[in-house]
């Protein structure tokens, strides 16, 4: 057995954990395990979500769509990227939390990335960033990381260069698999602990999983991935309209809030709300 391995089985299994750490995600890698990772934006979903055991909370960029209405996630300022991420830390004791760096506010040089990063984890308490790109933004992540602020990659299909890739198009098929892990393989090198691939191809993913070190994470990535993440809002069913095939729905939220609220209308309209029980005397 390796050494890795070795203290992989020595070490508290990951739900265990009282504090989640980048650590402990290598090590469940390591271990065979898995780890679980949503989006979360506000105080109370990241109270709720550490309760039931999500290892990761991603404070992910996409509040531009699911939160502040915009049709992308380009609009999203770091201004905007640290106001929630500050609410999540105050939420969550156990999870991990990744903050999205935004479009526009790492790409342009190796400083730029570092002083956005060091924004987001002064105003915030996070505990990493993330940031899209592979071979050509590699340079920018080691200095990140060089900072002393843990990054986590993501490549594959990438939301923020949308318009480059020519819309929401599965990415690693064919050819493109080489690039693929070709950048995978660049971001860890530059020091990142981690790396989301998203809607790739389920064997692309297989071999960038294979061929790394570090833990990747899927979405639209098959089960081969050591971490799994969604968006909160799709997963639970609170927005409308049709979801990727990646996207496993488990409750439909929309349905049972939308039901709740009819039912105060109609309580408010017949003067049923509020009863005596809801009312002071005296």
């Amino acid at each position: 057995m390796s050494d890795s391995r070795s203290a992989a089985s020595a070490a508290p299994a990951l739900q265990d954990v009282k504090r989640v750490r980048t650590v402990h995600l290598q090590r469940a890698k390591a271990a065979g395990e898995k780890f679980s990772m949503l989006t979360s934006y506000d105080v109370l979903t990241a109270g709720i979500f550490d309760r039931a055991g999500v290892d990761v909370l991603l404070v992910g960029d996409s509040l531009g769509n699911t939160v502040l209405g915009h049709d992308s996630t380009l609009p999203v300022t770091l201004d905007d990227m640290a106001v929630f991420a500050a609410a999540v830390v105050r939420g969550a004791q156990r999870p991990l939390v990744v903050v999205d760096l935004p479009f526009g506010s790492y790409e342009e040089s190796p400083t730029q990335a570092v002083h956005s990063a060091a924004h987001i984890m002064k105003r915030t308490g996070a505990h990493a960033v993330k940031l899209e790109g592979g071979e050509a933004l590699a340079e920018h992540v080691a200095a990140v990381v060089r900072a002393g602020i843990p990054v986590m990659g993501h490549v594959g299909f990438t939301p923020q260069s949308e318009h480059a890739l020519g819309g929401f198009r599965i990415q690693g098929r064919g050819e493109a698999a080489e690039q693929l892990l070709r950048d995978a393989r660049a971001v860890q090198a530059a020091g990142c602990f981690a790396v989301v691939l998203e809607m790739v191809s389920a064997d692309a993913a297989a071999a960038v999983e294979s061929a790394l070190d570090i833990p990747t994470v899927g979405i639209g990535a098959g089960n081969v991935t050591t971490g799994q993440v969604l968006v909160w809002q799709d997963m639970l069913g609170l927005r409308a309209g049709t979801m990727p095939r990646f996207v496993k729905q488990y409750a439909q939220l929309a349905e049972v809030a939308g039901d709740a609220v009819s039912a105060y209308v109609a309580d408010v309209r017949s003067g049923a709300f509020p009863a005596e029980e809801h009312s002071y005397r005296g």
